[in-house]
C-alpha cells in the first residue's frame, strides 16, 4: 500500500471518528479527491472490518449508503495501554478494597483539576478558556474540539474518542471524576452537563457547557 493511499484512509478514519456516520461524497469534498477514489478507500476499510454501511431512506430515488466506524475500529485509536489499566483497577482494589479506589481517583481528579486550571490561567472569556481545555483532552487522546449550543452562549465540548474507555467500563468512577473536574476547572459561575455518554452506546461523550444564569 502507498503511503498516500495509507494517508487518505487515516484521514477519512479521522473524519468518521470525529464528525459521524457520513456519505462518500462529502467525505470526498473535505479531502480533496473524487467520490469513486474514496469509495474505493471505505469498500477496503469495509474488507477489513474497519468501516460498515447502513442505509439512508430518502424521498425520492435509491436509499443513500452511509459509513461508519464498527466497534474494531476502536483498536486504530490510542487506547492508553487499556489491558494494564484494568489489572491495575482490579489489583487496587483487591488490595485497598472500594474505599481505597475511591481516594485514589480523588487525588488524581485534584492533580488533573490543577494542570489544567494552571494551563487555562490566562484564557480570556467561556470560549478561550473550552478551546484550550479541549486542546489538553486531545493530546491526551480524546480527540476533543468545540462546537456551538443549540442557545447563544452555549458550547459543546465534544470528545470523540475515549483513550481510557476499557478502565472506566471497570471503574465508573472514572467518568464521574472526569465530570466533576470540567466543573472544578470552569468554575461555579459554568454549568457542565453531560449529554452523550460513549459507556451508554453513544458515539462520543458530550459536555453542553453554558454561563449559569444566576
Amino acid at each position: 500500500m502507498s503511503k498516500k493511499s495509507l494517508k487518505s484512509k487515516e484521514k477519512i478514519l479521522s473524519l468518521l471518528k470525529e464528525e459521524g456516520p457520513q456519505e462518500a461524497p462529502p467525505l470526498a469534498e473535505k479531502l480533496g479527491v473524487t467520490a469513486m477514489a474514496v469509495r474505493q478507500h471505505l469498500y477496503e476499510l469495509e474488507a477489513d472490518g474497519i468501516v460498515e454501511t447502513v442505509c439512508c431512506p430518502r424521498p425520492k430515488g435509491r436509499p443513500g449508503k452511509i459509513w461508519q466506524l464498527t466497534e474494531k475500529s476502536n483498536e486504530l485509536f490510542p487506547d492508553s495501554h487499556s489491558e494494564f489499566a484494568v489489572g491495575l483497577i482490579h489489583s487496587i482494589r483487591d488490595t485497598f478494597g472500594e474505599e481505597g479506589m475511591e481516594k485514589l481517583l480523588d487525588v488524581r481528579a485534584d492533580e488533573q483539576t490543577a494542570l489544567y486550571q494552571k494551563k487555562l490561567a490566562t484564557s480570556s472569556g467561556l470560549s478561550d478558556r473550552l478551546e484550550k481545555l479541549a486542546a489538553l483532552r486531545s493530546r491526551e487522546g480524546y480527540m476533543a474540539n468545540i462546537l456551538p449550543g443549540k442557545e447563544k452562549g452555549e458550547y459543546l465540548l465534544v470528545e470523540n474518542h475515549c483513550p481510557v474507555c476499557e478502565a472506566a467500563r471497570e471503574c465508573s468512577g472514572i467518568c464521574a471524576r472526569e465530570l466533576d473536574v470540567f466543573r472544578n476547572v470552569m468554575g461555579k459561575d459554568i454549568s457542565v452537563e453531560r449529554t452523550e455518554h460513549i459507556l451508554q452506546g453513544a458515539r462520543r461523550c458530550a459536555y453542553m457547557v453554558k454561563q449559569n444564569n444566576s
